[in-house]
């Protein structure tokens, strides 16, 4: 089981090595997360974009490409599109944003022809190696569905409880979260919560404990939840590998709080598509992007397995 992202690495190097398809790779800090990447053999990439470009920043950073694929297509449009089209096609086993918006990213992602659409709800993943916290926590949804249905939620946590397999993490704790720790028809949060821990226990909802509606102080720290009234009648006192949000605002103010104030690590995917898909953003570090193709590299293997 893993409980950080050493862990994670480690699972990396007893996996064949995947396939990363990078769209529009001219990106010098996405260039140096791939170079390490590869160093490492967590991935090998597949570079796609203008390649003169892609040769200039490979010889600023001394990235060797004389083993590596470079598809020349310097059309940023085209270059997505060519670049999902080798994980559709099963030439790749993940899809990587480079240097293009995030909104021409995910038209290639959903691209009817060459995409990696299942028709299901897309959902992100980001997990965190937080200093104090002895276990992965698996955020969701953070940057991707603004405010998701019951529905979508029930397709999140299956989506979640995947990774967190791909992860080691058999029969993970999922915490719907929300203000309050009982059922107010006031809140339609807690009533969503309620009824998802109910298609838990009735076994649609499966491979995982699902306990909600959870406050946050409930679902991640054990010594507040001794101090909680019924806390001896929950499934989850502290120990939630899984925090579902109840919409992006949430998701995201806590995403932020932990960047910003602890010491941590993450690693973060798209999910409800074919394959893994890595959307990071300019701002995140080196280290993060490395995690996050680490992640859809045991992501992807482990749909592979089932």
């Amino acid at each position: 089981m893993s409980e950080s992202f050493e862990d994670i690495l480690k699972q990396v190097n007893e996996i064949p090595t995947k396939k990363l398809s990078v769209a529009n790779a001219q990106d010098l800090p996405v260039m140096e997360a791939v170079a390490e990447a590869k160093a490492k053999k967590i991935a090998d990439p597949i570079l796609v974009g203008d390649e003169e470009k892609i040769r200039e920043i490979a010889k600023q950073i001394a990235f060797d490409l004389s083993d590596v694929r470079v598809i020349n297509e310097p059309d940023m449009q085209q270059a997505a599109t060519t670049a999902v089209k080798l994980v559709h096609d099963g030439e790749a086993d993940m899809y990587m944003k480079g240097a293009l918006d995030s909104k021409t990213f995910l038209r290639s992602v959903l691209n009817k022809d060459v995409g990696l659409r299942t028709g299901k709800t897309l959902s992100h993943v980001c997990v965190f190696e937080i200093k104090g916290i002895k276990r992965l926590l698996f955020l969701t949804d953070v940057a991707f569905l603004p405010y998701p249905t019951l529905e979508d939620k029930e397709q999140i946590i299956n989506y979640t409880v995947d990774v967190c397999n791909a992860c080691g993490i058999e029969n993970p704790k999922v915490a719907p979260l929300a203000a309050v720790e009982v059922v107010n028809p006031k809140m339609p949060v807690t009533v969503e919560a309620a009824q998802l821990t109910k298609w838990n226990e009735e076994g649609r909802i499966k491979n995982c404990i699902v306990d909600g509606p959870l406050s946050m102080d409930l679902a991640i720290d054990p010594e507040a939840a001794k101090h909680k009234a019924g806390a001896e009648n929950r499934k989850i006192v502290g120990d939630a590998d899984v925090l579902l949000f109840p919409d992006i605002h949430a998701g995201n103010l806590v995403y932020k709080t932990i960047v910003h104030l602890c010491e941590f690590k993450n690693g973060c995917i798209l999910m409800g598509t074919k394959a893994p898909v890595i959307l990071t953003s300019r701002s995140d570090s080196k280290e993060t992007k490395i995690n996050s193709i680490a992640l859809a590299a045991v992501v992807a293997h482990h749909q592979h397995r089932i």
